[in-house]
């Protein structure tokens, strides 16, 4: 009944989703950046190892949600790669200079993906009127959204996360993200009525190098997911009312 999507930035992070208990893996490359489209290589190589849905998120650089016409051809052939290499969905997030969602291009997106499943991410966070927003979200075909009700983390959004559950009235999968952890994983879920979640649960990782040049002061740790975070976040939603466990 309750199903979890977490973020992995790694070849590592995607075989720790699976063994984890994940149900969907986003898969980014630049955590910094807030996530960017992973490579064919790396999309190939996720595909090969894990048997649970990957959606690889479909944003051709960092920064605003607004794209001129050649990030978009990008973001165009990046969908058609991710149908060749068999990929469950992908994730993207357009939207026009006023703060509302291009239904054009999202629509388009969506045409071409299909029959791959399309998240609207957290460019939704960024829109002037939610509400609006939603029902053009909804137009445009998407399967769900990523969202953080429009604030920093879910637990600043949650009234907002309620409020759109409602309005979606399931027409919508709402899936909130961001800062969502085992601590606050079921007062979230009680509160909100959200049946699925994202999680980024990541930590950072140290190098392994045992040579370091000390003239360069660059801290090369990396990210990677947290498998005994997303086990916890996992266990507790096996213990939510209503989740079959048989």
């Amino acid at each position: 009944m309750y199903s979890l999507e977490v973020i992995a930035f790694s070849i590592e992070s995607c075989t720790t989703a699976v063994e984890a208990g994940a149900q969907r893996i986003e898969l980014c490359d630049n955590s910094f950046e807030g996530g960017t489209t992973p490579s064919a290589g790396m999309i190939k190589m996720a595909r090969s190892l894990v048997d649970i849905d990957l959606f690889p998120i479909i944003r051709p650089r960092g920064g605003d949600f607004l794209y001129h016409d050649d990030e978009y051809r990008i973001m165009q052939e990046d969908i058609r790669l991710c149908k060749d290499l068999g990929c469950n969905g992908v994730v993207i997030g357009i939207l026009t200079k006023n703060g509302s969602i291009d239904v054009d291009r999202t629509s388009k997106l969506v045409e071409l993906a299909y029959p791959l499943e399309v998240t609207f991410h957290r460019a939704f966070d960024r829109v002037q009127n939610y509400e609006t927003a939603l029902e053009e979200v909804i137009k445009c075909g998407c399967k769900r959204i990523l969202t953080s009700g429009l604030h920093p983390t879910v637990n600043e959004g949650r009234d907002i996360l309620k409020h759109l559950i409602s309005l979606a009235a399931g027409r919508i999968t709402i899936m909130p993200g961001s800062g969502l952890r085992s601590s606050n994983l079921k007062e979230i879920a009680e509160y909100t009525g959200a049946k699925e979640f994202h999680s980024s649960a990541r930590i950072e990782k140290s190098s392994s190098m045992l040579y370091w040049n000390e003239e360069m002061t660059e801290d090369l740790r990396y990210t990677i997911l947290d498998g005994l975070e997303v086990r916890k976040m996992r266990q507790i939603l096996d213990q939510l009312p209503g989740t079959n466990t048989e």
